[in-house]
């Protein structure tokens, strides 16, 4: 794994995929696949139908400096894929304790890309987290496995808002201790 600070945020490399800041240029493939019902039903933030201008506004906020959420677009150009296939987020907390988002594009789900994300992330630990969390819809299985596939131990159910969906989710959350 290669890591190297750009724009003060990291760049990983995977086996994969990079896992690099977001760039202005990937707006059309972000706005493809966030504009995705499935992927904005498995997520708490992602409204759906996607409005206008919505992926170029995330943009600038994953882009300024003084952002509390750092995301990565999960880069496969490398190997001859799509220069976004999802995107992983930490979200700064208190107490040295983060909290990790992520989403993969349905034409990549079940091939292993976001547990190699997830676990190349928490092994860079970029924001120096003790502990990060993750929330996980009851009825998405497989973004629940990415975490226990990582190491995270499951805490409790719990529920999120989702916009997408217009209300509250069942949800199951997980930690993982660094020391």
């Amino acid at each position: 794994m290669k890591m190297e600070q750009i724009a003060d945020q990291i760049t990983v490399e995977t086996d994969r995929c990079v896992l690099r800041p977001l760039r202005r240029s990937d707006a059309g493939l972000l706005a493809m696949y966030m504009g995705d019902e499935r992927v904005a039903r498995a997520s708490q933030s992602i409204p759906h139908p996607l409005p206008p201008g919505s992926t170029e506004a995330f943009i600038a906020r994953a882009q300024a400096p003084d952002r509390e959420t750092d995301i990565w677009a999960l880069d496969g150009s490398a190997d001859g894929l799509p220069e976004v296939l999802g995107l992983i987020a930490l979200e700064q907390m208190d107490r040295l304790q983060s909290e990790i988002t992520y989403w993969v594009a349905p034409a990549f789900w079940n091939t292993g890309l976001a547990s190699e994300a997830v676990a190349a992330l928490v092994a860079a630990r970029p924001q120096q987290a003790r502990t990060i969390f993750g929330a996980v819809f009851q009825d998405n299985p497989a973004s629940a496995r990415v975490l226990t596939n990582c190491g995270f131990t499951y805490l409790g159910d719990a529920e999120s808002f989702c916009v997408a969906r217009g209300g509250t989710v069942p949800t199951w959350t997980y930690s993982l201790k660094l020391g």
